[in-house]
């Protein structure tokens, strides 16, 4: 893969809203830019059904808006690869990053790789994903028509899952640690309102139980220690997110929490590389934020290299 044939302008290590708005303003910049991604286009939001708070559109799907976004990206020239990136190095010129098939070098390198799910590291959560436990009710939900299921979380994206799989289970049960949800007035107002959505408050799930597939979870109130049974067959997991920088390790642009810090023009402290998106650390991690700092660090990037 090594030469000058590929030596690009911009590398974006990440093809989510973060990705490829950055890939659209740095190819409308005429920089030689590509995307490396290691999954779908578009990231998280191929794993959301709907989204209604993207300017523009009372309400489209993710898997749409993904589309959108990715097809515009390789209209201004924006070149695509499948790939995972291993390692990195991110000092000096040229920005070599480390791929399965070899080693691909930049003049400035956007990180946009995002965040995945957080596990609960609790027993049997590891040996039942995939047989009842799952963290995206949107690419699972249809698995569990007429089913009773579990939601463990209370913030956005466990709401949004809960309503989703209101179309398929015959009852969904939300188990949250606090006694009052974390998610925003509209979606709260929804939950509350559906009959098929009951709470369990003040609770965490300390093991998921099953035999070949999931029979249910073992939770415990924090507030007076006792612990019951809730019978399901499916579990859904939305107990926040983390970021995706293993690659990173030990880089001194990582936060204690793994995040990239950056500022306010997406740059890091090494000359050339920017962060944008959910793997930047913010106070907010929406879409239209994500697809904010794409464009930031695009821009940015190209004055970087002005400067060369």
């Amino acid at each position: 893969m090594k030469g000058e044939d590929l030596m690009y302008d911009v590398a974006i290590i990440g093809g989510g809203p973060a990705g490829l708005s950055a890939g659209i303003y740095a190819a409308r910049a005429n920089l030689k830019t590509v995307i490396i991604e290691r999954g779908l286009h578009g990231g998280q939001m191929q794993n959301t059904l709907d989204i209604e708070n993207y300017p523009g559109f009372d309400t489209i799907e993710g898997p749409s808006l993904s589309e959108l976004m990715y097809n515009q990206a390789l209209k201004v020239g924006v070149e695509w690869k499948y790939g995972d990136v291993s390692g990195v190095d991110l000092e000096g010129q040229p920005k070599t990053l480390q791929l399965g098939d070899g080693i691909l070098e930049a003049r400035s390198v956007i990180i946009a790789s995002g965040a995945k799910p957080r596990p609960l590291g609790v027993p049997g959560e590891a040996e039942f994903t995939g047989r009842g436990l799952s963290y995206c009710a949107t690419c699972d939900g249809a698995l569990f028509k007429g089913a009773d299921v579990i939601v463990v979380g209370g913030g956005d994206s466990a709401i949004k899952e809960a309503l989703l799989l209101t179309r398929y289970a015959q009852s969904v049960t939300v188990v949250h640690r606090r006694d009052a949800l974390r998610a925003a007035g509209i979606l709260r107002d929804r939950v509350f309102a559906n009959p098929k959505i009951k709470f369990v408050w003040d609770s965490v799930v300390e093991r998921v139980e099953g035999n070949a597939r999931v029979s249910g979870v073992v939770i415990r109130n924090v507030k007076d220690d006792s612990t019951q049974m809730l019978a399901a067959s499916g579990v859904f997991i939305y107990v926040g997110v983390d970021p995706v920088t293993s690659f990173l390790q030990g880089s001194p642009i990582l936060d204690e929490k793994g995040y990239i810090l950056a500022g306010s023009d997406m740059a890091t402290t090494i000359p050339g590389v920017f962060a944008a998106g959910d793997v930047r650390a913010t106070s907010l991690r929406q879409i239209v934020t994500a697809a904010s700092d794409g464009a930031a660090a695009g821009l940015h990037a190209y004055e970087y290299l002005e400067t060369l």
